[in-house]
Formats: C-alpha cells, sequence, structure tokens
C-alpha cells in the first residue's frame, strides 16, 4: 500500500536537476530518461529542468576553477549547454524519446505576454509527446536578472505546465531535523533550521533555496518532495507513493497561475506600509487597497508594478500590482473624499491603489 496516496495520481511533474549531480555523474541522464520512459509509460508526463551548463563549460574553456566573473560565467555558460543537451539528447534518443531544449531568462516569465509565450509553447512540446529540459538562459543572465537558481525556476515552471508534482533532486536523502534525520512530511509554512551540508560549490542553489522552492510551488496546487539524485530509481518510486526524501503537501486552495505569477514571480519595484483597518481588509481578501488605508510608501515603482503591502510593524501582508506610481500614491496617501478630489479632481472617486483583483495574501 502506497504511504502517500495523494502522488500515485501524478499526471504531469516537474523534475529538477541540480548542477552537482550533472557535473559529478556522467551516467545520470541515462538513468533519468529510463525513468521517464516508465513514467510515460504509466500516462505521466514529464518536464526537466536542469542545472550544469556552467559546471559543463567551465574546464571546457581552459579556466582552472569556476569563475566568478558574470562575462566568464556566461561563456562557460555558452560552452557547456550543448554538452549538457547532447548528453540528454543520447540518452533519451536511446529510448526513442525527444528532448526539446528549452532557455528561458527571468525577463520571460516577468512579462505576462512572453510567460504566455512560454506556456504554449510547453504545452505543444507535451502534447506532442518530446521532454521539456528548461534551463536558466545564463549566457544572457546577469545577477540583476537571473532566477537566482533553477530551484526557484523549478517553481515557476509547475504553474506554467500545470504539474502536480515537482520533485527537486539534491545529494542528501531530503530535508533533515537538527539531529540529521530526514524529515518524511513537512508543512510548507513550517520553520526549518537549516543543516550545514558539505559543498564542492559547483551548484548555486542550497536547501534553504530547496525548501523556498517548495513553498511556492505548494501555492500552486503541486505537491512537492526534495529527494535524493542518486536513488536509482527515485522518481518511479516517488510516483508509485513510497517514503521517499522530505514531502510538501499541497497548500490550501491553489492560487491561479496568474496570481502565483503576482506572489512569486514578479519581484516587487517598492513597499506600501499600510494602516491597521487597510491590514484587516487586506487579510480577509474581499477588499481593494484605496489611498486612505496608506499610511506610507517606499521604492521607485510605475503602475503595473509589484510592490508589496505591509502592516505598520514591516509584517508583509500581500503583494500586488500597483494602480499609481511612487509620486501619485505618496499624494493621496491617507486621503479620503474633498481631500482627495482636491489633488485628482473628479478621478479621485475611482482611485484605486491595488484592485483586489491583483492583490495576493501573503503566508
Amino acid at each position: 500500500m502506497a504511504v502517500r496516496p495523494e502522488l500515485v495520481k501524478t499526471r504531469r511533474l516537474v523534475v529538477k536537476i541540480g548542477s552537482r549531480t550533472i557535473a559529478n555523474d556522467a551516467a545520470f541522464p541515462a538513468r533519468l530518461a529510463g525513468q521517464i520512459a516508465e513514467l510515460a509509460a504509466r500516462q505521466c508526463g514529464a518536464v526537466v529542468v536542469t542545472s550544469g551548463a556552467i559546471a559543463l563549460g567551465w574546464s571546457r574553456l581552459g579556466y582552472k576553477a569556476k569563475p566568478k566573473e558574470v562575462a566568464l560565467l556566461q561563456a562557460s555558460a555558452a560552452a557547456g549547454q550543448s554538452v549538457l543537451m547532447r548528453r540528454y539528447d543520447e540518452a533519451f534518443a536511446e529510448l526513442g524519446l525527444t528532448p526539446a531544449q528549452v532557455l528561458l531568462s527571468y525577463a520571460d516569465l516577468a512579462d505576462r505576454e512572453r510567460l504566455n509565450n512560454a506556456r504554449e509553447a510547453l504545452g505543444a512540446l507535451l502534447e506532442a509527446g518530446a521532454v521539456p529540459v528548461v534551463n536558466e538562459n545564463d549566457t544572457v543572465a546577469t545577477e540583476e536578472i537571473r532566477f537566482g537558481d533553477n530551484d526557484q525556476l523549478a517553481a515557476m515552471v509547475v504553474p506554467l505546465v500545470g504539474a502536480d508534482l515537482l520533485v527537486l533532486l539534491t545529494d542528501v536523502e531530503g530535508v533533515l531535523d537538527e539531529r540529521g534525520q530526514r524529515i518524511s512530511v513537512m508543512a510548507p509554512d513550517a520553520q526549518w533550521t537549516q543543516m550545514s551540508v558539505k559543498s564542492d560549490r559547483v551548484g548555486s542553489g542550497g536547501m534553504g533555496s530547496k525548501v523556498d522552492a517548495a513553498r511556492k510551488a505548494s501555492r500552486s496546487g503541486a505537491a512537492v518532495v526534495i529527494a535524493p539524485a542518486g536513488r536509482a530509481n527515485v522518481l518511479n518510486e516517488i510516483v508509485s507513493g513510497a517514503d521517499v526524501g522530505t514531502l510538501f503537501p499541497r497548500l490550501g486552495p491553489p492560487l491561479k497561475a496568474r496570481k502565483h505569477w503576482i506572489a512569486f514571480t514578479l519581484r516587487p519595484k517598492g513597499a506600501l506600509l499600510l494602516d491597521a483597518g487597510a491590514v484587516r481588509a487586506m487579510r480577509e481578501g474581499k477588499s481593494s487597497l484605496l489611498p486612505v488605508g496608506v499610511a506610507g510608501v517606499s521604492g521607485a515603482f510605475n503602475a503595473g508594478d509589484s510592490v508589496r503591502l505591509l502592516a505598520l510593524d514591516g509584517t508583509e501582508v500581500a503583494r500586488g500590482l500597483t494602480r499609481l506610481g511612487t509620486v501619485d500614491v505618496a499624494r493621496a496617501a491617507g486621503k479620503k473624499g474633498a481631500e482627495l478630489e482636491a489633488s485628482f479632481g473628479a478621478a479621485a472617486a475611482e482611485l484605486v491603489v491595488v484592485h483586489k483583483d491583483d492583490l495576493v495574501i501573503s503566508g
């Protein structure tokens, strides 16, 4: 009998592989291909989110260690991406599977039109029976426009493809407690103290990033499992409901794709400080943010940008898309009625800072 019966019904999963696995285990793509072929036979589609281009590329360019300069990291990615895809292509072709390279940048997913284009392309690949192999477009990415690491990218891909399971593969058994023992099930909102795990600095993510990515993906209606990459048949064990790795169950009603994008993909350009009445209204989730509820403003943002909504003590209450820029929010803050009309004229009657349709409650 399955220990985790909710995973047995998985019909689409996203699996993320880290740089260390790719760099240190040349046989891994073949093992992965075998597992994905078995999943396909049970009508379960898969999307691969892979790191490894930089790890495979820097030595090809003659660098003696992983570089730190952005230009050299970009060059390493360019040199390693073809090697990475060749490994997947050869391994998958042996089993009659077609991998399809998809390179994404943060800018692709931050722009709603480009995000929808990516969604349609991924959907077409899955419909055709291909296996999308997604990686960050490291050759053009800089620190300001990076996802951070591919754990975060994987969490963003989950709602794009409607996945019901995200598997984050790592080099330990799962999330460990303070004694170094594997935690079997972890609530997405539970507190966790990071354990010290030896790292050779090949990759950019750590367990903290994986837990954060798990929390984000669980809000989209997907279960998440952090599991060991070295386990021979790990994906099929997980989908069979075995007690492998650490499970983060789905968290509450799933956020719709657009609200997940607002909450977890967009980077806030500023913050709005709310009075106590506005905080109560936001937490009830039924009201738009009006100027009278704004007690302060910080940052430089324009209409349509993402902002954080904070209580007076600095606690994040929500995130949303502002309908006013910094200057106009500051002019309108705390005002209503005649006072607001004196600043904005007839438009004051319909003035909204963040509409409820563009608002996502935090937590």
